[in-house]
């Protein structure tokens, strides 16, 4: 796949685009990173305030911020390639009902679609950390 960026593709032209681009941003990447750093702290506080006993699930929270933050990391790689390239499929931009904030018009790359790779993978991690954490609560 080939990327097609502007020569300053991550300093916005106008208000519009850094409107866009911060938008993005926070909703898209900014939860993946904002859940890691709230389970990191969750197990710093496992691991530091409670009994040895609980060792386990406060490092089974930290495996979980670890590879939730990996997966920030990748989906933020490709946040940036839908940001910055040009939409070769500009017919979904026709056929999408506008919405407030659409009136413009203008194209910021590709157009969103649903990461559900990465929900299905974090759901996946997150159903076996729970069911992990229920076995170790049972065996204390």
């Amino acid at each position: 796949m080939t990327h097609t960026y502007r020569a300053d593709s991550f300093l916005p032209v106008d208000v519009l685009e850094l409107s866009e681009l911060r938008a993005r941003n926070r909703t898209f990447d900014g939860a993946y990173r904002r859940t890691a750093l709230a389970n990191l702290g969750y197990a710093v506080t496992v691991l530091r305030l409670f009994d040895v006993r609980f060792l386990r699930i406060g490092l089974l929270y930290l495996v979980l911020s670890i590879l939730l933050f990996a997966l920030a990391f990748f989906r933020a790689r490709r946040s940036r390639h839908d940001f910055a390239d040009r939409s070769e499929v500009s017919a979904l931009y026709r056929r999408a009902l506008p919405t407030v904030g659409q009136e413009d018009k203008r194209e910021y790359g590709r157009p969103f679609i649903t990461a559900g790779r990465d929900v299905l993978a974090v759901g996946a991690l997150v159903m076996t950390v729970e069911i992990l954490l229920l076995v170790f609560v049972l065996q204390v």
